[in-house]
């Protein structure tokens, strides 16, 4: 009598293979249902492998998707660099949402602590309508947040971009349901039931290149609040803050003004991955100030239509 188990069989997968069969098959649905999707994308890490299991996805087609970034204005150079260079390697369009242009024409007005993060959800809104996308893609994961941990994979945004959790809808056994009212738009999440250890897992399986950044680098930073942060033309260091080099890296990356480094030497991802098994804070919860502004701060920017 044979004892081989399930977890035996050549044709079980691995969590790795398991989490990007789903996202394949979001990718796949959306295209099936929806006429203008759009995939969110900043050069994070997040969203690097959202468009590496898009491509994975339609391959030997090309993305069906263009892409879109909120620019702040206060972004880490190594950053736009790669989007910039991906964007081009791959012969993709994007988008670009400028918060400045928004400040410019007075549409928007400068925050006084400097942080740009929470003015990003008008120009997306309004790239929104503007391209009449009905579907956007970003690389937010359960884990990273509470507000985000009661997000659906398909999440329903109403007519003025908001979002209702008490509008979220059932997705048993991978049905989706993209059903939407004219004005209204479906956020999907292809790595919802990802975690921050499984995208640097899959990361080193795929060899996915990710900007500097993200490696233990030596930079100059200042302490606030806890954190270590980047100095930048968004009003950093204060009086009082003092630079100091140190060896450092980004777990997260988004406005300078409110993302901060952790101490690392972690180089390779490798050590990262070692790093992040031992740690016990969530990326967001460890290196973002503007998670810290309230209690149910990123749940208030959600409904009123921030990613």
């Amino acid at each position: 009598m044979s004892t081989t188990s399930a977890g035996d069989s050549p044709y079980a997968l691995s969590h790795l293979d398991a989490l990007e069969s789903e996202a394949v098959h979001v990718f796949r649905e959306v295209a099936g249902e929806f006429e203008r999707p759009v995939i969110l994308f900043s050069g994070g890490k997040d969203s690097i492998v959202m468009l590496h299991l898009a491509l994975k996805a339609f391959a030997p087609a090309a993305v069906p998707f263009s892409l879109l970034h909120v620019d702040t204005g206060h972004n880490f150079p190594e950053v736009i660099d790669y989007r910039d260079r991906t964007v081009t390697e791959l012969d993709l369009r994007l988008h670009v949402a400028s918060v400045q242009e928004f400040i410019d024409d007075g549409r928007l007005r400068e925050r006084p602590d400097g942080t740009r993060n929470p003015l990003q959800t008008v120009p997306l809104l309004d790239a929104i309508e503007r391209s009449r996308f009905d579907a956007v893609f970003g690389g937010g994961r359960r884990d990273e947040e509470k507000a985000r941990a009661k997000e659906r994979v398909f999440s329903l945004r109403d007519e003025f971009g908001g979002w209702d959790p008490r509008r979220q809808r059932p997705e048993l056994w991978q049905l989706y349901n993209g059903r939407h009212s004219p004005g209204e738009h479906v956020r999907v999440f292809p790595l919802s039931n990802w975690t921050e250890l499984d995208v640097w897992q899959y990361i080193a399986r795929e060899k996915i290149e990710l900007p500097s950044i993200y490696f233990a680098h030596e930079r100059e930073v200042f302490a606030r609040d806890g954190m270590w942060l980047a100095p930048g033309g968004w009003g950093g260091p204060r009086e009082g803050e003092s630079l100091v080099r140190r060896m450092v890296r980004y777990r997260t990356v988004g406005d300078m003004s409110c993302t901060g480094a952790v101490d690392s030497d972690a180089v390779t991802i490798e050590a990262v991955i070692a790093e992040i098994a031992a740690s016990r804070l969530t990326e967001r919860g460890a290196t973002r100030a503007d998670d810290k502004l309230s209690e149910a701060a990123m749940e208030d920017r959600k409904r009123e239509g921030y990613f």
